[in-house]
């Protein structure tokens, strides 16, 4: 089995609080949980009937090392539920509350739980995962092709990898926003994701997406708000101290799922280096408490680098990615002057080999991005 970055940390805080996991719909968390004691868990999914009579009757097994509880965000009050076995039975055995979009809500809307969880997101697999089997230049190939969820990933198949993207979003478009939000124009909401499925790297104006749909562009910016929400796609915007003035420019529109991307090779590979900074920054945060963030810089000139991360309010790494252009990005120098990031990097896919140029590191991308770890 392929091995997750998170894991060890997971089981180590489990010996001191219960875990709420959450991740895209098919990211692999029922898997990694079930893998953190392969011989000693108790999985119950409160969608079984036999489990769900074992969950509300607190019958698991007590001499397990772990218990599982997935979908239990649609039991009522069940923030109240958890903490009330939380405080009478402790850690043992310890706890793994799986979920999506309805766990993330819940976990922004109350603090009931205080004290008594840490917090893991689980994001599709990585350069940095996969170097253990596979090397640099195929796990990038391979994320390229098929993205970087698990079941289309392993079988290695287009046409595989094309259906089973076609019933994972067709199902979250049916359940998974209609438990979160009651949006009745599915039609035009799946006609949304296969735009911006186009439009990947580029600034995304609601105002021309909304003339596409003949909606208002508050809906389409309420409705890329959902599909945030229910993690088929995360927002980056531009940078800012002026936090309110980055949320009023034009963001862009990043798929968890590479393979979703309709476009050319150098759109899947920014959107795999999206997936794959926004990934590290999730981990950081959660195994460390600093706050992330992950930004593009444009300025009045419209001159433009892709990535600006930060950490803990300071720019850390500045990016730009390219399929084959090895030369020093004037932009790259530029604002490198004024932001003073911690690294500038130039990640080339087709490279060489790597070259140092006046303050920026042209790297080749898939060994950058083995390397990429917190």
């Amino acid at each position: 089995m392929l091995e997750r970055s998170v894991a060890s940390h997971i089981k180590t805080d489990l010996n001191e609080k219960m875990v709420l996991l959450m991740g895209p719909r098919q990211v692999g968390k029922t898997t990694l949980a079930r893998a953190i004691y392969p011989d000693s868990t108790e999985y119950l999914n409160y969608d079984r009937l036999d489990d769900l009579k074992i969950i509300t009757g607190t019958a698991w097994k007590r001499d397990c090392d772990l218990l599982v509880l997935d979908e239990i965000h649609k039991m009522k009050k069940w923030k109240s539920w958890i903490k009330g076995v939380y405080d009478t039975e402790g850690i043992k055995p310890g706890i793994i509350v799986t979920g999506s979009a309805r766990l993330d809500t819940y976990k922004k809307g109350g603090d009931s739980l205080a004290g008594r969880h840490y917090y893991y997101r689980l994001d599709p697999f990585s350069v940095a995962e996969l170097k253990k089997h596979m090397s640099p230049d195929e796990a990038l190939e391979s994320l390229l092709k098929f993205g970087g969820f698990p079941e289309p990933l392993l079988k290695g198949s287009e046409t595989a990898a094309k259906r089973w993207r076609n019933t994972n979003i067709e199902r979250i478009i049916r359940d998974d926003l209609q438990d979160l939000e009651k949006i009745h124009d599915l039609r035009s909401i799946a006609t949304l994701v296969h735009l911006l499925r186009e439009r990947v790297g580029l600034a995304v104006s609601y105002q021309s997406l909304a003339e596409d749909l003949q909606v208002a562009p508050n809906t389409v910016k309420k409705w890329i708000g959902v599909l945030e929400a229910l993690l088929v796609v995360f927002v980056v915007r531009p940078y800012s101290k002026n936090i309110a003035k980055a949320i009023l420019k034009e963001p862009k529109i990043y798929f968890y799922d590479t393979g979703s991307v309709i476009g050319d090779e150098a759109a899947r590979l920014e959107n795999t280096m999206a997936v794959s900074l926004l990934k590290r920054l999730h981990f950081i945060t959660d195994t460390t408490g600093d706050e992330t963030g992950i930004f593009y810089v444009r300025d009045k000139l419209k001159r433009e680098s892709d990535f600006l991360t930060v950490r803990d309010g300071r720019p850390e790494y500045l990016v730009e990615v390219k399929l084959s252009d090895g030369n020093p990005a004037k932009q790259l120098e530029y604002f490198g002057r004024f932001l003073k990031p911690k690294g500038i990097f130039q990640i080339v896919k087709n490279l060489q080999r790597d070259v140092d140029s006046g303050g920026i590191k042209i790297r080749k991308a898939s060994r950058w991005l083995a390397s990429l770890e917190a």
